[in-house]
């Protein structure tokens, strides 16, 4: 789909053609049908995420079942899928349901201003490839861009990183003819995305030598398997479709009894975790030293490795982890604070990712800016100040998509409610002052860098962002949307 400078005026604009991007395209005209649509994403191809990152064995943290959606039954065996496979999943299911007509690719909102006195956004689009300017006005504007940077990841600058003989490398950027074959890699890092690099640099023909996980301090990892035996099973006896929702909601029940118990029992899910890491490495030492932090678990997001594929390469000796700060790069590798050096061929920085609100959308009523830091949000989904707009934002502790289709279906619902009700424009407000809490509830480094530039939740419902899916699925598509949805009839300002 192009948008032309003649295009009319839209109903709705999502921002984002990634997994949030497509499942709310389908809720859309799905559940409103007849509504006028447009995905716009700044990139030159659809899937977000699995589009964008490239690294090696790039996969999966929440099994398919429930990251997938629940309208397209996942089909493949593994339980955490590679990031090409949900890619050709996503691409599927825009082509089945006749999304993908719907997208403009190489194209960024830089610009969004609600006008009040008409009702619509306008919206100053940039064309990525010319840089090219145009306009496009809408009713409702829905970012389906998730809160990470896909511009800038986080990356620290090291001492004597020009010192350094070899290359360095981010896996947000992850160049397609790097030749790590033979060679020593130390990955810095040591979350979902180190601890999946460094057993996947060690796989196939062109594996390297060997692999160092360098960790300034542990992260709670647990092995699971990497198909879903169980799956297996309900798939070879229901048809496809009840299997998909029989297995979903399987998996829902178990990652929620998990976290539950992790968050009740802290001291009980430390010794089954490092239990179970005892049990793959055969070194309880080894396991108090570098797998043991001392958090608790789930107060920053638990790592998965399918079939235990990390502590399986570490104890076959072709990777090692060690726990220590950084001095300084020196030409040979890594001088550690320690006084060890690490030598390598390879650096990668697997340090993070950096968090950007809603894609780097500043919203705007009337020409004025809305300070998001200062507002909330309603639902997880609405944010007060500013009329019109919803965020899709997916749970910490589950699949991202669980929480996002709710956010879909919730939009839609309160389309139809501002259609029934004779609203051109809405706003959320709470109608009693709230406590403000963090809208992430994290301690992990890179949600703590960031937040405070985000909207904050509330104290109670419907303004707070709960981590519980069981309960979302009964309470948000229930929440009386007159309590705090209130129509925006006047040319002024519409602060919380």
């Amino acid at each position: 789909m192009s948008l032309q400078q003649s295009t009319p005026h839209l109903d709705v604009v999502i921002v984002g053609a990634g997994l949030s991007g497509v499942g709310a395209a389908y809720r859309l005209q799905t559940e409103r049908p007849g509504t006028s649509y447009a995905i716009l994403e700044m990139r030159e191809s659809l899937g977000g995420t699995w589009d964008l990152f490239r690294y090696p064995g790039v996969r999966s943290d929440s099994d398919m079942y429930t990251l997938g959606y629940s309208f397209k039954p996942w089909s493949g065996d593994k339980s955490l899928a590679d990031g090409a496979s949900i890619l050709d999943y996503i691409r599927e299911t825009a082509t089945d349901f006749g999304i993908d007509e719907h997208i403009t690719f190489a194209t960024k909102v830089v610009a969004a201003d609600f006008d009040t006195t008409e009702s619509h956004w306008r919206l100053t689009l940039e064309d990525t490839r010319s840089g090219e300017t145009r306009e496009l006005t809408c009713g409702f504007l829905y970012s389906c861009a998730g809160y990470y940077d896909y511009d800038e990841p986080h990356a620290p600058t090291f001492p004597g990183a020009e010192n350094f003989a070899g290359e360095v490398v981010h896996p947000q950027f992850w160049p397609e003819t790097l030749d790590y074959s033979g060679k020593r890699v130390v990955v810095i890092g040591s979350g979902a995305t180190a601890v999946t690099l460094v057993p996947s640099l060690l796989e196939g023909e062109g594996a390297a030598s060997h692999v160092t996980m360098l960790q300034r301090t542990p992260t709670w990892i647990s092995a699971v398997p990497s198909k879903d035996a169980k799956a297996a099973l309900i798939k070879a006896v229901l048809p496809a479709g009840l299997a998909h929702q029989v297995v979903r909601a399987k998996n829902i029940a178990f990652a929620t009894a998990v976290y539950q118990f992790c968050k009740r029992r802290p001291e009980s899910a430390r010794k089954l975790l490092t239990g179970m890491s005892a049990k793959f490495l055969g070194d309880e030492q080894m396991v108090a030293d570098h797998f043991t932090p001392t958090y608790n678990p789930w107060e920053q997001r638990l790592c998965a490795i399918p079939s235990g594929d990390l502590f399986v390469a570490i104890k076959k000796g072709s990777a090692a982890v060690v726990t220590d700060t950084i001095e300084r790069f020196v030409p040979e590798g890594i001088l550690l604070t320690s006084g060890e050096t690490l030598e390598a061929d390879i650096i990668v920085t697997a340090t993070g990712l950096r968090l950007k609100a809603f894609g780097g959308i500043e919203p705007h009523v009337d020409g004025e800016r809305v300070e998001l830091s200062e507002q909330y949000v309603w639902n997880g989904a609405m944010i007060t100040g500013v009329p019109n707009f919803a965020i899709c934002i997916g749970y910490t502790n589950a699949s991202w998509t669980l929480r996002a289709d709710l956010t879909h279906r919730l939009v839609t619902k309160v389309l139809g409610w501002m259609a029934s009700q004779g609203h051109t424009a809405v706003v959320a407000r709470p109608d009693t002052e709230l406590t403000p809490q963090p809208l992430l509830d994290l301690a992990s480094g890179y949600v703590q860098r960031s937040i405070g530039s985000f909207p904050r939740q509330g104290d109670r419902r419907p303004w707070q962002v709960r981590q519980n899916y069981v309960l979302d699925s009964i309470t948000t598509l229930r929440t009386p949307l007159d309590k705090a949805l209130v129509p925006v009839k006047t040319p002024e300002r519409v602060g919380a």
